[in-house]
C-alpha cells in the first residue's frame, strides 16, 4: 500500500495516511484554486487616492495587500528568523511553552473543538503596556500597530466619517485586546508529487476588528471571493496584507465584507506567517457606527460586547457562521429587497 491512500468524500477530502500525525486533516485538491493577482488588491499607502481605494477593497474583497507601509523588511526577517529559529527547536523543547491555554505552543489542535490542521504555531497576547518579549517582537508589534492605526484611519476618511480615529481607537486602547500569532507550516514529503494540499488552517472568517499579516515568500493563503470561489494570494515577503474581520463588519453595518480565507500546506514549502488581530476592549459595545446609518437604515445586527461576541466565536469551529447568531434576519431581509 503507497503510504498515501486517499478516502474520497464531500464536501472535503480525508487523509487517511500511515503516519498518524496527518490523519483526518482535509485533502484540498489544487486545480479548484485558481492564482489571481488582479483579485488581490494592492494598495500603495503613499498615494493620495489611498483612503478611497482602502474602503473600495474593503467592500469588495474585505482583504488588501498594502505596500509602502514604512517597516523595514530586516526588522520583519529579524523576527521570522527567531521563528524559524524556535519551530526548528525538538518537539519536547517546543512542548515547554504549551499548551496554548489560551496562550503559548500548540501543534496541529486548533481550538477546543475538533479543528485540526498541518501547523504548529505560538500564541502571544498584546498590551500596550512593556512587554516582556525579545527586542524584535516589540519592535515589530510597535510598528504593526502604527500601520493598523493608518490603515483603520484611512478607512475612515475614505468613508468620510469623523472623528477620523473613530475605528481606530477601538483597538488602541491600553485595554483593547490584541492577540499576536506565529503560525509554521511545515512541508508535507508523502504529497510530493501530487496535485493536493493539506489543510493547514481551516477555512474561516477572523472575529477582531482587523488582521494584519505577514508571512515568508511561500505560497498558501487563500482568500475566498463573493460568488464562492477560492483564489490563491500571491506571496509577498515584503508587504502586510489586511483581513477585515467580523467585528468591523458589523461596524459598518455589512459594508465592508468580513473575509473567509485558509492555508493550505504543500509537499514542498515551509510557510511561516505573523498575524496581529486588533480586538477592542472586552466591554466594547459592538454595533454599527452612527455616522454611517443612513436615513430609515436599521441594523443588521443584534448589539454585543466584545467579549460576547469573542466567547461565542471560541465555542464555534471554524467554518460556522458566527455572525448568523447575532443577525436581526428580519431587518437584513427587508433591506435586501
Amino acid at each position: 500500500l503507497h503510504p498515501l491512500s486517499v478516502l474520497l468524500c464531500f464536501p472535503a477530502t480525508m487523509v487517511v495516511l500511515s503516519n498518524p500525525g496527518l490523519d483526518q486533516i482535509s485533502l484540498l485538491r489544487s486545480p479548484k484554486v485558481i492564482a489571481c493577482s488582479p483579485c488581490v488588491p494592492v494598495i500603495d499607502l503613499s498615494k493620495p487616492d489611498a483612503a478611497a481605494s482602502v474602503v473600495e477593497a474593503c467592500e469588495e474583497f474585505g482583504f488588501l495587500k498594502v505596500t509602502d507601509h514604512g517597516i523595514p523588511v530586516e526588522l520583519m526577517q529579524r523576527l521570522e528568523a527567531e521563528a524559524v529559529k524556535f519551530f526548528s527547536l525538538s518537539p519536547v523543547e517546543k512542548e515547554r511553552s504549551g499548551p496554548p491555554d489560551p496562550f503559548g505552543y500548540g501543534n496541529r489542535k486548533i481550538g477546543a473543538n475538533g479543528d485540526i490542521g498541518w501547523l504548529e504555531y505560538l500564541l502571544f497576547a498584546v498590551a500596550s503596556k512593556p512587554l516582556s518579549y525579545t527586542s524584535a517582537l516589540k519592535e515589530y508589534l510597535a510598528a504593526v500597530r502604527k500601520l493598523a492605526s493608518k490603515v483603520l484611519e484611512l478607512m475612515a476618511e475614505g468613508l468620510d466619517i469623523e472623528p477620523r480615529d473613530v475605528i481606530s481607537r477601538l483597538v488602541m486602547d491600553e485595554d483593547s485586546d490584541g492577540i499576536f500569532r506565529l503560525n509554521h507550516y511545515p512541508p508535507c514529503p508523502v504529497l510530493r508529487g501530487y496535485n493536493y494540499g493539506l489543510t493547514g488552517f481551516g477555512e474561516h472568517t477572523d472575529p477582531q476588528v482587523i488582521s494584519v499579516l505577514r508571512s515568508n515568500n511561500s505560497t498558501g493563503l487563500q482568500i475566498s471571493l463573493k460568488d464562492g470561489s477560492w483564489v490563491s494570494v500571491p506571496p509577498d515577503e515584503e508587504s502586510f496584507f489586511i483581513n477585515v474581520g467580523d467585528s468591523l463588519q458589523v461596524l459598518t453595518n455589512g459594508r465592508f465584507r468580513s473575509v473567509k480565507h485558509r492555508v493550505v500546506a504543500s509537499g514542498w514549502e515551509s510557510r511561516v506567517s505573523m498575524i496581529y488581530f486588533f480586538g477592542p476592549p472586552l466591554a466594547e459595545k459592538i454595533a454599527p457606527l452612527p455616522q454611517l446609518m443612513g436615513e430609515g437604515e436599521h441594523s443588521l445586527y443584534k448589539e454585543f460586547t466584545w467579549d460576547e461576541y469573542k466567547k461565542a466565536a471560541y465555542k464555534s469551529r471554524l467554518a460556522d457562521n458566527r455572525l448568523g447568531l447575532f443577525e436581526k434576519r428580519e431587518v437584513a431581509d427587508d433591506q435586501r429587497l
